[in-house]
């Protein structure tokens, strides 16, 4: 619809997926965004936090070079942005670094806006290397007042956005890189609404889509009115361009009868500013605005999607073409599969069956099954020689002891060899399968089934895992799983009549243990207070906490939860504390 309001802009939020050091392909995909946002006749671009750069950038914040390619490669945007307003994310180094918002003007970088709640928890480290802004600036931008802030900022009651709200901003920008969990989306809109309505503000969030080694950035960028109501919304996991009329007339009538702006805290230690920009802009004539559909998900859809994109950008962000990963019959071998053929394409994903004399003819079965339904090739290595060799070679040394874990891991150590083979020799990645549940007990074997180049389901609950197989089986019409791989118990097959529950608690029981202890620092006593069996809770306890060598040892894998191993959960593996009591 076209829109003829005395005071309005017209807006394109650009939700790129960008990489890391990649200036000038990051450059290409804003300057094809330029050249759509002027045929839609779009007032104002905005480009998501450090879009120049890719984030996080972490260590390479420290290199002079890097900071000084970002700022050229700006300066090349802003040359480019001729009769537009552009916002892009970029380092600013003045002095000291500060996590940036560039806004340009027809191809003059007119003023900065410097990130100040700098994000430090979880997976971030900024404070390591950005200083905070001081500074509040309202940008002019068409006749209407514009607040820029950036991720964090958005999120505290008297922060900027209320700052700039009460200097006259009637629109609240804010440019964001938040990697996703699963939840995450409802929090985050709930949040945004808030400010909206207690400003009396449009809100403008525009986020960042793509995987970036652990993480992955959902996009579900949105604009919400005064009212915090949703005008519209990017796609999750995909690359989108939002285009939108913001009406700052209807913002002032609001105000005129809303008093929530004047109430509250008036005090800051932060400057406030106002900044012109551009003159008011012609809105007659504009083109419609294309037709959008971006509905939202379902928890499974969306999680399966987070872990296809975070799959596709972590090998080919890295130079690979194709995986290879070892088919045991299993549930878990099987998602990720078919994760990877979703990913990247039958072609490009190659299954081992490595049978031994432990491996229940059934899962040789289930393999072979799951391969012809996926389309994908299917190598037969049989490791029982190469086991037999092992033990010849051994049996002098272990004369006199029982088989135990150490015959169990040894099999499991041949499988890792025989992937990693096929990987030096054909430059094939390898995707180990294990999930959250085996890396938080230590269920796996170091350089057996824990080789490899990326876990898909570093960060995926057992349980979970179950439900993500039904989901896909779903989307297939029919069981490209088969029936059979869900049915059958658990088990690594590495003695006879094995079983995952001769060594965990039922996976059932053991997720929400884990749920509560690794994800939100339950106690023991907590958790029994939640009714689980305190037997099973100080087992499960102590295996996580006994496993952290093993898991520093592990591939990168995709963060969906609240709490993913690695990054977001950082423990000494020397310690004696006790952390379940």
């Amino acid at each position: 619809m076209k829109n003829k309001q005395s005071r309005a802009i017209r807006l394109g939020m650009a939700q790129l997926d960008v990489t890391v050091g990649d200036f000038a392909g990051n450059l290409g995909k804003m300057l094809r965004i330029l050249d759509e946002a002027r045929s839609l006749k779009v007032d104002l671009v905005v480009f998501p936090e450090l879009a120049v750069c890719g984030y996080p950038p972490e260590d390479l914040l420290l290199k002079p070079q890097f900071i000084e390619r970002n700022l050229q490669y700006l300066d090349k945007l802003a040359q480019a942005s001729r009769e537009l307003c552009v916002v892009a994310g970029h380092v600013e180094s003045c002095g000291s670094l500060y996590n940036a918002a560039a806004v340009i003007n027809d191809g003059q970088h007119i003023g900065t806006y410097r990130k100040i709640f700098l994000s430090n928890y979880g997976v971030f480290d900024e404070d390591r290397y950005f200083k905070p802004g001081s500074e509040c600036p309202v940008y002019m931008i068409g006749g209407v007042g514009v607040g820029i802030n950036i991720c964090d900022d958005i999120l505290h009651a008297e922060g900027p956005a209320r700052i700039q709200a009460r200097a006259g901003a009637e629109v609240i920008l804010n440019i964001s890189a938040s990697p996703y969990y699963y939840g995450k989306m409802k929090e985050r809109t709930a949040q945004l609404a808030a400010q909206a309505r207690n400003n009396t503000a449009i809100v403008v969030y525009s986020n960042m889509v793509g995987g970036q080694d652990e993480l992955v950035f959902d996009g579900n960028s949105l604009v919400l009115n005064e009212d915090g109501e949703i005008l519209a919304r990017g796609q999750q996991f995909a690359e989108d361009f939002i285009v939108a009329d913001l009406d700052a007339e209807a913002v002032a009538r609001s105000r005129m009868i809303n008093s929530a702006l004047s109430q509250g805290s008036t005090s800051s230690t932060w400057q406030v500013s106002h900044v012109a920009v551009s003159r008011q802009f012609d809105n007659d004539d504009k083109p419609d605005i294309p037709v959008r559909n971006a509905t939202q998900q379902s928890l499974y859809e969306e999680i399966y999607k987070a872990l296809v994109l975070g799959t596709r950008d972590y090998i080919l962000k890295n130079g690979f073409t194709k995986v290879v990963l070892g088919l045991s019959g299993g549930v878990d071998s099987s998602l990720v599969a078919a994760i990877a053929v979703d990913a990247l394409g039958k072609d490009n994903v190659v299954g081992i069956s490595m049978p031994s004399r432990f491996s229940s003819e059934g899962s040789i079965t289930d393999a072979g099954l799951l391969a012809r339904n996926l389309g994908i090739k299917l190598i037969s290595l049989p490791i029982e020689k190469t086991f037999q060799s092992y033990l010849d070679s051994l049996e002098d040394v272990f004369y006199e002891t029982i088989s135990d874990t150490t015959e169990e891991n040894i099999q499991a150590r041949i499988r890792g060899n025989y992937v990693m083979a096929l990987s030096n020799k054909f430059g094939w990645l390898v995707l180990p399968t294990g999930n959250k549940s085996e890396m938080a007990t230590g269920y796996a074997t170091l350089y057996g089934d824990m080789a490899g180049g990326f876990a898909i389901l570093k960060d995926v609950p057992k349980t979970l895992v179950y439900k993500l197989v039904e989901y896909r089986n779903a989307c297939a019409g029919y069981d490209i799983i088969p029936q059979s791989v869900i049915d059958k118990p658990p088990s690594a097959e590495l003695r006879y009549n094995q079983r995952d529950s001769d060594n965990l608690p039922p996976y059932d029981v053991l997720d929400q243990v884990l749920k509560a202890y690794v994800e939100e620092d339950k106690s023991v006593e907590q958790m029994v207070k939640m009714g689980l069996d305190e037997a099973v809770v100080r087992q499960a306890v102590r295996l996580v906490d006994d496993s952290e060598y093993k898991r520093r040892q592990s591939p990168p894998g995709i963060k969906i939860t609240a709490r993913a191993f690695g990054r977001d959960r950082r423990l000494p593996i020397t310690n004696k504390f006790n952390g379940g009591s």
